[in-house]
């Protein structure tokens, strides 16, 4: 599972300007902008996924607001045919994970859990757990992503799901999802 992740991460930060920024920036590899979600398509192999940032990010460490640098902060969805990967949701925080502490996804008062966990990036255990939590998104209106530092600081990252539902669409119809 960790290589499909990064396989899509090669290929994102490939199709993203140098600014990192890709709503910012103009990428040989998108297709699609859906409100806040923008839907890329690479060939041989053929991959899709959707991709959005955040639009507010709260760093606490011992209940204080606190300053931090971070690198890029993104929620995707992948599908990678050729993998047998069909709607899989990973984010990527930014910094390196605090060990053995999951990280959680809040939509509707709903908590999903993302223990599979690889430096930066995070992930479900499991097919059907993706798929649970993409239905939840489809419905949501907002994403809270709740993470933890390795030195400890807390961090909590909110993704707008509007036009979550037309993008990961269109990213399962051009890559057979």
């Amino acid at each position: 599972m960790k290589s499909v992740i990064k396989a899509a991460l090669v290929g994102l930060a490939l199709s993203l300007p140098a600014s990192g920024a890709f709503a910012q920036g103009v990428s040989d590899s998108r297709v699609a902008t859906m409100a806040d979600w923008a839907v890329f398509v690479e060939s041989n192999p053929t991959e899709c996924w959707i991709v959005s940032t955040p639009k507010e990010s709260v760093h606490t460490r011992g209940g204080r607001r606190v300053s931090v640098r971070r690198g890029d902060i993104y929620l995707l969805v992948t599908f990678m045919p050729s993998k047998n990967v069909k709607g899989q949701v990973s984010f990527v925080g930014g910094y390196p994970f605090a060990k053995n502490n999951p990280v959680k996804i809040e939509i509707d008062g709903k908590s999903y859990m993302l223990p599979a966990i690889d430096g930066e990036i995070a992930w479900p255990a499991n097919e059907s757990e993706d798929a649970k939590l993409v239905a939840a998104m489809k419905k949501g209106v907002k994403a809270y992503v709740i993470g933890q530092s390795q030195r400890g600081t807390i961090t909590k990252d909110t993704f707008s799901l509007v036009g979550f539902t037309a993008a990961v669409e269109e990213a399962a119809k051009r890559c057979g999802g």
